[in-house]
């Protein structure tokens, strides 16, 4: 029987070797509970297919993106964003020699952490936990990865790389410094034991970098695509926009005959490209600038390598005052959202003030009424809803229907 190929054995395959400045799963720093390496995959393809595997990222598939996940079969959830950031992350990734796995990893599990009702549900949920450290998506994240998932005898979490929390957790930028200090870190992150050796004071590694690229160019333009959809957004608009309006006419262009609707995905997607090949080649004349030897000198960097040239971000910032102004604060968003906003804010309220109406499993670890551990319960429990199961709940505490 032929003998297994090691999965870290990019010897023969040319096309899989690494740039210096890429994280390497050969030379990880680990996890923080200790296992044996896998026979076939790398240490951060193992965290990847983790990430798939977990609760939480099959609840992202009924979770608000920015239409509530039951208003229509076709608008984007929290789980099709995700699987839309990880295409266009993987292929950011191969263009510039970064480990690809890592980044599609991230990418996948940039969103654990959002509760029910996209950003309506978390600014309400916020709210609720101000006298109790808070509440913010990328922090609960870290929490939901580290300590939530529970699929394993020996510890709590995914055990996941160094480098996938350490990406999670700063895929935005530096945590610490600027006037930041760790007063000022949600209580999500403090509560992880290893918060500390995050290295929150640095930028993280360039795959985290791209992922977070990878995002924005996502949201934008499936927000193009489902706002259009939704009839928030008025195409002939959209068409005075730079670079948004490029596009519009250049498929309206190529195809005069072709439907509304095809020319409109015929323009997302020459934005998708543009805003891909932006980012490499600002991110390629910023690694030819800095010439990192290694991942670390990535981190130590003073400004991000990964970036969006200034024409692009100052094109993106239109785009999202459009969007801001037209479709997330449309007044039939801000009808539902403001229902959903209530939802939460009801929820919370009547399990912080009686605990015995959680589930068995949270009731049994919830402390007095009104105390800072079942508050934090409390969050746990609402922030892994799906906007049906919130719904639900709402319906059997809040209606005469309930369970009658």
């Amino acid at each position: 029987m032929a003998a297994i190929e090691s999965p870290y054995d990019d010897a023969a395959r040319p096309d899989r070797r690494r740039a210096p400045y890429a994280c390497d799963p050969a030379t990880s720093r680990g996890r923080r509970h200790a296992q044996d390496e896998s026979a076939t995959r790398t240490a951060f393809q193992r965290d990847r297919d983790r990430i798939i595997h977990a609760t939480a990222f099959r609840r992202l598939k009924e979770k608000t993106q920015v239409f509530v996940a039951h208003e229509g079969d076709h608008y984007r959830t929290r789980l099709t964003h995700s699987l839309e950031v990880a295409q266009i992350a993987r292929t950011l990734a191969r263009a510039l020699r970064l480990d690809e796995d890592l980044t599609e990893a991230l990418a996948l599990a940039h969103d654990l952490g959002h509760p029910p009702f996209g950003h309506a549900g978390e600014r309400a949920l916020a709210e609720c936990m101000k006298d109790f450290g808070g509440f913010d998506h990328n922090a609960q994240t870290l929490r939901v990865v580290t300590r939530l998932e529970r699929r394993y005898a020996a510890f709590q979490g995914l055990n996941l790389t160094w480098e996938t929390l350490e990406g999670l957790v700063k895929h935005n930028g530096p945590l610490l410094g600027a006037g930041r200090t760790e007063a000022d870190l949600p209580w999500a992150i403090r509560d992880y034991e290893g918060w500390r050796d995050l290295e929150l004071h640095t930028f993280p590694g360039l795959e985290a970098q791209i992922a977070a690229l990878s995002d924005d160019i996502a949201y934008n333009n499936h927000d193009i695509d489902d706002g259009l959809r939704a009839g928030l957004l008025n195409a002939d608009e959209l068409a005075k926009l730079p670079l948004v309006g490029e596009a519009l006419s250049g498929a309206r262009a190529r195809w005069p005959d072709a439907e509304e609707d095809i020319q409109i995905h015929e323009a997302v997607r020459d934005l998708i490209g543009l805003m891909v090949d932006d980012v490499l080649a600002e991110t390629r004349r910023r690694l030819d600038a800095a010439r990192p030897a290694n991942p670390e000198a990535v981190r130590g960097a003073k400004t991000e390598i990964a970036a969006f040239s200034d024409g692009m971000t100052q094109a993106l910032a239109a785009l999202r005052r459009h969007l801001f102004e037209n479709m997330y604060r449309h007044y039939k968003v801000n009808r539902v959202m403001a229902q959903a906003a209530r939802v939460v804010r009801e929820l919370f309220t009547v399990f912080v003030d009686d605990p015995a109406l959680l589930p068995t499993r949270y009731r049994n670890r919830a402390g007095p009424a009104g105390s800072e551990t079942t508050a934090r319960l409390v969050c746990d429990y609402i922030a892994g809803m799906t906007d049906r199961y919130a719904l639900e709940e709402h319906r059997r505490l809040f209606t005469a229907q309930g369970y009658f």
